[in-house]
């Protein structure tokens, strides 16, 4: 295996023809299958699945290409600052749920470490990619929760993609609304209250189970619900319609303003929000500061 293959196989992912990532290597089509046949030998795995219509990367190759990928950027790194002499900046990136503290908290570490050195990515996305984003290097950290009803789902998922999840916190559920709901002076709520308002729930796409729903309770027969995309939509529903989705109760005023509120589900039912990492892999300095960021939560978690 030389850093020559896994560049070729990376390029080769990314273009999806070797014809195609032949032309951006310089090098010839044979000459680029022969080398990825050579290295498919050498590990004992198919990296590509062939096809007239291209190649497409095997799930055993995406595994792969997720450590070639770090394996070419650490290179590279090296090969900028001792041999370039360039001052390569360092890159984090963490993939999560719809979580404001997540968010606060990636955003306190960036004012810690500034970005002259760094180069800072985050991900707001689905529960799957969230995982699969960990899975595959895109991220070093990735946030989400688990709970008793979709804890035995995702364990196996994390066991297979060789993650581990750690719990931050635990809390109980709760109704987050506008503050000009008709329900948002009440201290508690029951889910029957609920039913004439929609409930907006965060679309996952092609892994739309209940169990990689990001919200609780998400088997339950809602009678009006509102699939969407993104926060600023739910919150737009929140205000126009008076709809609702259920939460941990940890929101950030300084992200979402004071036009926004909390209130507690009458449920015994409790989240744990922890994070996702890939096992064996030393966590880096800025990781360790995101997560010591985070941890300052655990004092908000209600109930």
């Amino acid at each position: 295996m030389t850093l020559t293959q896994l560049k070729y196989v990376i390029t080769a992912a990314n273009a999806s023809s070797m014809n195609e990532a032949a032309k951006q290597l310089f090098i010839s089509q044979p000459s680029l299958s022969t080398a990825v046949r050579e290295l498919e030998d050498e590990i004992g795995i198919d990296i590509f699945r062939r096809t007239n219509r291209g190649v497409s990367v095997t799930p055993e190759g995406e595994e792969f290409i997720g450590y070639a990928r770090q394996v070419v950027e650490q290179y590279e790194l090296v090969e900028a600052k001792y041999i370039a002499k360039e001052k390569t900046k360092k890159k984090f990136s963490v993939s999560m749920q719809h979580y404001t503290f997540a968010v606060h908290a990636f955003v306190e570490m960036v004012k810690q470490f500034g970005m002259d050195e760094y180069e800072f990515a985050v991900h707001e996305t689905k529960t799957y990619e969230v995982i699969e984003d960990v899975k595959n290097f895109r991220s070093e950290i990735g946030v989400l929760y688990v709970n008793d009803f979709n804890r035995k789902v995702l364990t196996k998922l994390f066991h297979e993609f060789n993650l581990e999840f750690h719990e931050i916190l635990k809390c109980s559920i709760y109704v987050f609304m506008w503050k000009g709901h008709p329900l948002a002076g009440r201290t508690e709520i029951a889910l029957e209250e609920l039913e004439e308002y929609p409930c907006l729930s965060f679309e996952q796409g092609n892994y739309n189970s209940f169990y990689f729903a990001e919200e609780v309770l998400s088997s339950y027969e809602y009678k009006r619900i509102i699939k969407v995309n993104d926060r600023a939509t739910i919150l737009n529903m929140m205000v126009g319609l008076n709809g609702y989705t259920l939460c941990s109760g940890i929101i950030c005023e300084e992200l979402y303003g004071s036009d926004y509120c909390t209130v507690k589900l009458s449920s015994n039912e409790k989240m744990s929000i922890g994070y996702l990492v890939r096992k064996g892999v030393n966590i880096s300095p800025l990781g360790k500061k995101y997560l010591e960021e985070i941890a300052k939560f655990q004092d908000k978690a209600l109930g």
